[in-house]
This record gives structure tokens, C-alpha cells and sequence, in this order.
């Protein structure tokens, strides 16, 4: 971490913007889901509120944890390494570790108990997503021995299908 690259600051600023734009319609995903099964919840639609639950359920399983995942490898590696950004990546990886745990209590949750569990996957993770938006990736861009273009390159869970296909 101690050698500059050559990095070109045109393709770090479209990674940055591609994540981020990602991160946005992830979280709006989200919040359509947890709005659903909120709403089913309160009306009382059992049939509503099953079916809430399950789309809910298969997205966190197929994009959120996933993405997760993805960030802890490429994303998280370099900044992981240097001592600017190992306390931020220890504290967002520790998020990522209550992401799951509130996927799994979500998984067996019914009720106001499911719409609780699903609100706090929301909360927690918009909160994350501000700190990769403002704070690591920003970091990653700037650092002489980092790129954030590399660090996403190819990772469809990182920026979005719709970033690959262009690129």
C-alpha cells in the first residue's frame, strides 16, 4: 500500500457514480418491500403479508446479502490495509454482520415482529450505504495506492447490471 498506481481519475468517477447509483435503486427496492410488508401488516392481510415476506426474504438472500459479500473482498481489501481506513472497514464490516443477523431474525419473524426486523434492515442498511457513499469510497478514490475503478471492476453486485452491460 505503499506504491502509487496510475489510476485515471475519469474511470474512478464513474465507478463512484455507478455504486452509487446502484446503492440508490438497492435502497429503493428496499424500502418498496418493507413499505409492503409493513402495510400488510397493519391492515391485518395475512395472504398480503406471507407473500410480503417472501419477496422481502428472496431479495435480501439474492442482492443484499450478496453485495455485502462482495464489498468485503475488492472494496474493502485496500482501505482494509491501510491504516487511514482500517477502523471505518472494521466498523462496516461489524454492520454487515447485523445485516445478516436481522436477515435471519427476519427469515422466522411474523407480524409487527417481521415489520420491526425489516425497518431495521432498512435503517441499517441506508445508514451503510451513506458511509460507502461519502466516506470509503471517496477515500478509496483519492488514495494514491487505491482504485476504486479496479476494486469494482466486473463485480455486477457492486455497480449494478446495468453498469456492466455498458461498460
Amino acid at each position: 500500500m505503499n506504491q502509487p498506481i496510475h489510476k485515471d481519475a475519469g474511470a474512478e468517477n464513474t465507478a463512484m457514480e455507478a455504486v452509487e447509483r446502484h446503492h440508490a435503486s438497492m435502497l429503493k427496492r428496499l424500502t418498496a418491500l418493507v413499505a409492503a410488508l409493513t402495510h400488510s401488516v397493519e391492515v391485518r392481510d395475512s395472504v398480503a403479508e406471507h407473500d410480503a415476506h417472501e419477496v422481502l426474504l428472496e431479495w435480501c438472500e439474492n442482492d443484499l446479502v450478496p453485495h455485502a459479500l462482495a464489498e468485503e473482498g475488492p472494496l474493502y481489501g485496500g482501505p482494509r490495509g491501510s491504516a487511514e481506513g482500517k477502523l471505518l472497514v472494521e466498523g462496516m464490516l461489524a454492520e454487515h454482520q447485523v445485516i445478516v443477523g436481522l436477515v435471519e431474525e427476519f427469515r422466522s419473524a411474523k407480524g409487527v415482529a417481521a415489520a420491526v426486523a425489516a425497518g431495521a434492515i432498512q435503517r441499517i442498511f441506508a445508514l451503510h450505504l451513506d458511509k460507502e457513499n461519502h466516506l470509503l469510497m471517496p477515500f478509496v478514490a483519492a488514495s494514491p495506492d487505491m482504485s476504486l475503478a479496479a476494486a469494482v471492476e466486473g463485480l455486477h453486485e457492486l455497480v449494478g447490471e446495468a453498469h456492466i452491460r455498458r461498460t
